[in-house]
């Protein structure tokens, strides 16, 4: 009989545990890059579900060619010239409007338990709340670009130029990021995406309407023109329409940008209280 030989190949466990000890272990993800993350899982939602282009694409041109060609002659007299006071309002309500899509998608995410799978996740926790705003904001821009051009096709002639018309998309943007952030709380607190999608309207609609996006409040009743006067949107509305027409005073971004700074004091603490309580 001859003595057994040993086997000089290592065993499986010994390969295995020796090709995961030879690799380095990957960094956990910062915050930048964690929401940067997220922001990309939100811009590949709109590659797999092209319809959610359809408010950024068909909304901007309907409200722009239906107020313009409906009212314009009615309000002043002539659709070219009603076009030069409408098209920054348009711009704002356009953007204004689909804000409401991020409290939507977040309770979507809740209502199909991936929202527990991400707060599990070893990364920063805000990360899928700031990055599916970074991915909304691509679809504000979006929208924004639509109505410019098309303006520009039925006549719009910014006296700002093209800075002019920049800076006011910017300060659309920034508006409506901070903005984005009431509308996760209701997407948190309430049950189906269609009840987050009706109570937003309710919001939207009289601070859209109740605004100088379609006539000066000049125009309006005292009363009125006090309610108008303490909007939001009319102070983002007279700071676009200032920009693009060349007109703008310092003061009116100020107002914006303070009112875009509270909006995300205090709705992003209640979002983050939210999203880490809730079961």
């Amino acid at each position: 009989m001859t003595a057994p030989t040993t086997s000089t190949a290592p065993s499986q466990e010994e390969t295995l545990r020796s090709a995961l000890s030879a690799r380095k272990r990957p960094q956990r993800a910062n915050a930048l890059s964690a929401s940067l993350t997220f922001g990309w899982r939100a811009l590949l939602k709109i590659k797999h579900v092209p319809e959610q282009l359809f408010d950024v694409t068909a909304f901007p041109i309907m409200f722009t060619l239906m107020f313009t060609y409906l009212f314009g002659g009615a309000i002043a007299g002539s659709t070219g010239e009603y076009l030069q006071f409408l098209l920054p309002g348009i711009l704002v309500q356009t953007v204004v409007f689909i804000t409401m899509y991020t409290g939507m998608g977040l309770n979507t995410d809740v209502t199909k338990g991936v929202f527990d799978r991400f707060r599990s996740m070893p990364v920063w926790h805000p990360a899928a709340l700031v990055g599916a705003l970074l991915g909304d904001a691509a679809r504000y821009a979006m929208a924004s670009a639509m109505v410019v051009v098309l303006g520009l096709i039925l006549g719009f002639r910014p006296a700002g130029g093209v800075a002019g018309v920049l800076l006011s998309v910017a300060l659309v943007l920034v508006f409506s990021f901070g903005l984005s952030w009431a509308w996760t709380v209701l997407g948190l607190i309430l049950r189906t995406p269609n009840s987050v999608m009706m109570a937003s309207f309710l919001f939207l609609f009289p601070l859209t309407f109740a605004s100088n996006i379609f006539v000066d409040p000049k125009t309006m009743p005292d009363w009125l023109e006090t309610i108008v006067g303490a909007n939001p949107i009319t102070h983002l509305v007279s700071a676009v329409r200032g920009l693009m027409h060349g007109t703008v005073a310092a003061q009116q971004v100020v107002w914006v940008l303070l009112i875009s700074a509270a909006l995300v004091v205090v709705f992003a603490p209640l979002t983050m209280h939210l999203y880490r309580n809730k079961t």
